[in-house]
C-alpha cells in the first residue's frame, strides 16, 4: 500500500511542475520575443540618429561655408564705401554742409558696424568649421594694455566716462595667442562703453590658482552702465544674443560679440563669466592659463635651440 500512494503522490507533482515549466517558457519566448522587438526599435532609432546626425553636420558646414563666402563678398563694397566717407569727409572734392557732412558721418558708422558684423560672422564661421588658427607666443600684458588703449582712444567721445587700464597684478608676460585675446578683451571694452552713459570702464588683469592649481590670470571689464538683469545671465554669450532695454533698442548690434568670445576663450583653454547689477553695472571676465595648455613642449624646444644656438657660436 505505501508504494502505491507515493506514486499517486509524486504523480501530481510531477505534472505541476511540468505546467509550471511550461508556463516560465512562454513567458521567456515572450519576453525573448519582446527583447528582440526592443533591439529592433533601439537600433532603428539609432540609424534615425546617425541619419540626423549626419545631416546636421552636413547643414552646419554649409551654414559656415555660407557665413564664410558671404562675409568675403561684403568686405570688398564695405571697404569701398569706408574709403569714400573718408575722402568726403577729408574735403578732397570740396567743402561740405553741415547737413552733408552729418550724413557722411552716418553713412561711415553704419558702414563701421556693418564692418564689424562681418568679421565676427568670419570668425564665428571659422571657429565653427574648426578652421581658426591659434598663434601662441610670449608677450607682455602692458603692451596689450597699451594697444588696446591706442585702439579706443579715439572712440571715447563721451566726456562722462573714462576708460581706465590697472597695472596687471602678479603677471608680467602670457604665453598665448595675443591677437585672440585682444579680441576678446575689444567685445567686452566696446559693449562697456556702450551700454555705460556717465563713470567708468575699469579694465584688470589678476593672477590666481585654477581649478587644477596651475596659475591662470584673470582679465576683467567692469563698468557702471545699465547691468543686465539675472533672467538674462545664462542666454547673454549665445548667438544673437541681446538685452531687451531701450538703450539696447537704439544702439544697433548683432549680439555676437560676446558669443564669439566665449568660444574664442574656448580655445585657448579658458572661460568667461559675467557678474551684473541693474543700474550698477557689469563685470565681463575671461580666464586663461598663464600658459596655453600643450604649449610646454613648444616652449622648451625653443629654450634648447636657443641653449644651442649659444653653444654654437664661435669664440671671439
Amino acid at each position: 500500500m505505501t508504494p502505491m500512494n507515493d506514486t499517486t503522490t509524486i504523480a501530481p507533482d510531477v505534472a505541476a511542475l511540468q505546467a509550471a515549466l511550461a508556463a516560465a517558457r512562454a513567458q521567456v519566448e515572450a519576453l525573448q520575443s519582446e527583447l528582440d522587438e526592443t533591439n529592433r526599435g533601439v537600433l532603428a532609432l539609432y540609424a534615425e540618429l546617425d541619419t540626423q546626425a549626419q545631416q546636421l553636420r552636413q547643414a552646419t558646414e554649409l551654414k559656415s561655408r555660407f557665413l564664410a563666402y558671404m562675409s568675403h563678398e561684403f568686405r570688398t563694397p564695405i571697404s569701398s564705401i569706408r574709403s569714400l566717407t573718408r575722402l568726403l569727409l577729408d574735403r578732397i572734392d570740396g567743402p561740405l554742409t553741415l547737413e552733408q557732412e552729418r550724413q557722411i558721418n552716418f553713412i561711415r558708422t553704419t558702414s563701421e558696424e556693418f564692418a564689424d558684423m562681418v568679421n565676427d560672422l568670419l570668425d564665428l564661421a571659422k571657429v565653427e568649421a574648426g578652421r581658426i588658427d591659434i598663434s601662441p607666443a610670449w608677450f607682455e600684458l602692458v603692451d596689450l594694455f597699451a594697444a588696446l588703449r591706442g585702439m579706443f582712444k579715439p572712440v571715447l567721445v563721451n566726456p562722462e566716462v573714462q576708460l581706465v587700464f590697472e597695472e596687471p597684478q602678479g603677471v608680467s608676460q602670457l604665453f598665448t595667442d595675443n591677437a585672440k585675446l585682444s579680441q576678446i578683451l575689444r567685445n567686452f571694452i566696446s559693449n562697456a562703453l556702450k551700454f555705460t552713459a556717465q563713470g567708468e570702464v575699469r579694465v584688470s588683469a589678476v593672477v590666481g590658482d585654477g581649478p587644477d592649481g596651475a596659475d591662470e590670470v584673470t582679465f576683467s571689464v567692469r563698468d557702471t552702465g545699465i547691468g543686465i538683469a539675472p533672467e538674462f545671465h545664462g542666454a547673454i554669450f549665445q548667438d544673437f544674443a541681446q538685452i531687451d532695454s531701450p538703450i539696447q533698442k537704439r544702439l544697433r548690434g548683432t549680439g555676437l560679440g560676446l558669443s564669439l568670445s566665449k568660444r574664442l576663450a574656448e580655445l585657448l583653454g579658458g572661460r568667461v563669466a559675467l557678474s551684473s547689477t541693474p543700474g550698477v553695472g557689469s563685470v565681463f571676465s575671461v580666464t586663461l592659463p598663464l600658459q596655453l595648455p600643450g604649449a610646454t613642449g613648444a616652449t622648451e624646444a625653443a629654450t634648447d635651440a636657443e641653449a644651442n644656438a649659444v653653444r654654437e657660436v664661435p669664440d671671439a
